[in-house]
Formats: structure tokens, C-alpha cells, sequence
């Protein structure tokens, strides 16, 4: 496979740097940051030619721009959810009149999103979900009920695609749709921030009591959520995963200068081990882009092998898992026993600060859970790529 960066790739990431430098130590709140990302086009590169979005963008520039921004000093994302999740599957599953109602506020970083899946008993599992919503009498709205959890940003959005189960008595995969639903709906959406032991909540509960959802919000028809809710997974894992490494690189950095600093470097065990993430880390990212250069959900309505295609996401959410769970266990073991002191006295009254580091160790323990676990993943390469019969279940 030949993926490389071309004259007109080299002359975008020069315009995407010179702008990205001018906003370089921006102190916009998120909000404001998604509207000026919107104005000057760069939201909505990977929509094709449909007109919803912004400029169009090929591949290879999609990734550039992923990969100068990951290293730009300009506030995180707050849009993504919308950008990157979402507007894909409207694209790939929505109606006209979805496409044009919301794709073009996703493109002008006017809405923000967030997303309905995980609930108690119901996260990796997926298909175990209960919350319901009722079609009323007159067909035009629904009317939900349950609980999600795990919702990151909700605190923050508008609105919230919610994966529900509006066919009463079904089971597992079936009898689920995909609902598009307004958050403002005071009495009838909470939200409750998560306090994780890292200190932040990213994550909340969201609980809803009778929240109504629009008949013509229903993407891809009645009881077809499964399907729809399955092709954004695919979606979450295109471009932006070569992003995120651009953060893993940058976090490895630094755990090897801490090394060299305290020494450890010395000991031949965890000189290999970083040599060893380094490897793995250059290996993930030849992987994407095989993936994105096989057109395996690099972009909507990627194409190529069915078996390929299902299985790819999967391998490489195992491979960036794992692999960042252990740097965070390299970080605690470089810094040696200062790793389990904190900057400060803790007390009931104030609350606990961590380093860097800490906060690596901390928050990676969830990587080989969230987003589909280790175990969901490689069952869904045993079943549907490689083939093997299917776990009985209940």
C-alpha cells in the first residue's frame, strides 16, 4: 500500500498550520471555539460533496488536518461527537430532511452533541439496553424513559442521539431505534455529573422522565437502530484515531524523559519496554493507515471487503487500548515510589489534585473497556471475521 502525503497534501498543511498558529493560545470557552472552527471551514471535511458541510478535503488531507491539530495549542474539541459520529451516519442513514436540518448547525459549530448508548447493565453490551420510547397516539412524537450513563459532554449539548427500545417486548438487537433527541427539556432530562477518581467529570448520567423525541427524528427508520447505531461505531474509529496517537506520542515523550531523568532508563527491563511502546506505537499508526488506505471507515460509506470492514475498527481498538493501559503503568513504574504521592494534603474539603502522570495511570485503566471492551472486540473478530460459531446466548 502506498499512503503518502503528496505536493497539494503539503501545501494544505501549510494553511492549516498558519491558521491554527494564528489561534494558537486562543481563550475562547469550547463553544465559542466550535463557531470559529465553523466560520472558517474546517469543520465537516471528510462530508463528500453533498453541500452539508464546509470545504471538502480528500483523505490524506483529512489526516493532516487531524494530525495539525492534534499538535496545535488551541482549545480540545467539544463538537467532535457531532462532526465525527454523528454527521457520518446522517449521511449514511438520515433523510433528506435530517441531512438539512442538522448537518449544516454541526458544520457551523452551532449544535453540540452527545451520545445515548451505555446504560447500567447495558455498556459493552450493547444490545441489553431498556430504555423506552413510546410512539403517542397521534404518531408524531416519542415519549422516553430510562437512563444512560457514561455521556460525555452532555452537560454541554443540545442534543442527543439516544439508542432506544420502542418495540415493546423485544429483545437484544432487535426492536431498537435511533432517535435524535433536544436536550432542553427541563423536568423531563437530567443530567448528573460523574466525579472519577482521576478528580474530573467528562462523564455524566443522563436520566430521562417522558423527554419527547419527534416521529421524523427516527434515523433510518423505525426499529432499525441496531443497524444504524453499528455504523457509527465504524465511524468512530476513521481519521481521528491517527489523531489520538499524535497525544500518544506526545505522552510517551514524556515518559521517557522522565526516565532519563530518574534513571530508570538504566534498568535494561524498562529501557526495553519503552523501545517496546515505541515500536507498537509506529505500528498502530501504519495500521490506520492501511485501514483509511483500504478505505476501511476512513470516510462515509467506505467500501471494500465485508469481513475487513468489521473487522478492522475492532483491531485496532485492541491495539490502542492495551497499548496505552501499559504506558500508564510505565509512566508509575519510571517515576517509582513518588508515583502514589500526591502534589498536596488531601482533605474532605478540597479536592485531591493529580500530575500528569497520575492522571495517565488513572484514566487508562478504563481503555480496555470503554468504547466496546477487549473482550466484545475480539469476539466480534472471532464471529464475524474469522468465522467461529457464535457464544450461545440467553
Amino acid at each position: 500500500m502506498d499512503f503518502g502525503f503528496g505536493d497539494e497534501d503539503e501545501v494544505f498543511r501549510g494553511e492549516i498550520r498558519a491558521w491554527l498558529g494564528a489561534h494558537a493560545g486562543v481563550g475562547e470557552d469550547r463553544r465559542a471555539w466550535e463557531r470559529t472552527l465553523g466560520a472558517a471551514g474546517w469543520i465537516g471535511l471528510g462530508w463528500g460533496e453533498g453541500g452539508y458541510g464546509n470545504r471538502t478535503a480528500t483523505l490524506t488531507q483529512q489526516v493532516v488536518w487531524a494530525e495539525e491539530y492534534a499538535r496545535a495549542d488551541v482549545p480540545a474539541r467539544s463538537g467532535h461527537i457531532g462532526e465525527k459520529l454523528l454527521a457520518p451516519t446522517l449521511i449514511a442513514f438520515g433523510s433528506e430532511e435530517q441531512k438539512r436540518r442538522f448537518l449544516p448547525a454541526i458544520a457551523g459549530g452551532d449544535e453540540l452533541w452527545c451520545q445515548g448508548y451505555s446504560e447500567p447493565g447495558a455498556g459493552s453490551d450493547l444490545a441489553g439496553i431498556r430504555t423506552r420510547a413510546e410512539r403517542s397516539a397521534d404518531g408524531a412524537s416519542y415519549r422516553i424513559t430510562g437512563q444512560k450513563i457514561w455521556t460525555s459532554l452532555a452537560h454541554e449539548a443540545d442534543w442527543c442521539f439516544v439508542l432506544a427500545r420502542t418495540e415493546a417486548g423485544s429483545r437484544r438487537h432487535h426492536g431498537l431505534s435511533f432517535l435524535l433527541v433536544p436536550m432542553e427539556q427541563p423536568g423531563r432530562i437530567e443530567v448528573r455529573p460523574i466525579r472519577q477518581m482521576t478528580g474530573t467529570s467528562e462523564f455524566n448520567e443522563v436520566f430521562f422522565d417522558g423527554a419527547h423525541a419527534r416521529a421524523e427524528h427516527v434515523v433510518g427508520g423505525e426499529g432499525n437502530g441496531w443497524q444504524v447505531a453499528m455504523g457509527l461505531l465504524g465511524f468512530e474509529r476513521g481519521v481521528s484515531t491517527l489523531a489520538q496517537q499524535i497525544g500518544f506520542a506526545e505522552e510517551l515523550g514524556a515518559v521517557v524523559r522522565a526516565a532519563l531523568e530518574s534513571g530508570a532508563a538504566e534498568d535494561p527491563v524498562v529501557r526495553n519496554r519503552l523501545v517496546r511502546q515505541w515500536a507498537e506505537l509506529r505500528v498502530m499508526r501504519w495500521n490506520a493507515l492501511r485501514t483509511l488506505g483500504g478505505s476501511v471507515g476512513g470516510s462515509v460509506g467506505g467500501s471494500g471487503d465485508g469481513a475487513a470492514e468489521a473487522g478492522a475498527p475492532s483491531v485496532a481498538k485492541l491495539l490502542w487500548g492495551s497499548w496505552h493501559r501499559r504506558l500508564g503503568e510505565l509512566a508509575m513504574e519510571v517515576r517509582g515510589a513518588g508515583a502514589v504521592v500526591g502534589p498536596r494534603e488531601w482533605s474532605a474539603k478540597t479536592p485531591y489534585e493529580i500530575d500528569p502522570f497520575q492522571q495517565l495511570f488513572l484514566f487508562s485503566r478504563a481503555d480496555t473497556i470503554y468504547g466496546g471492551s477487549d473482550e466484545v472486540q475480539r469476539t466480534i473478530i472471532a464471529e464475524r471475521v474469522l468465522g467461529l460459531p457464535r457464544e450461545p446466548r440467553g
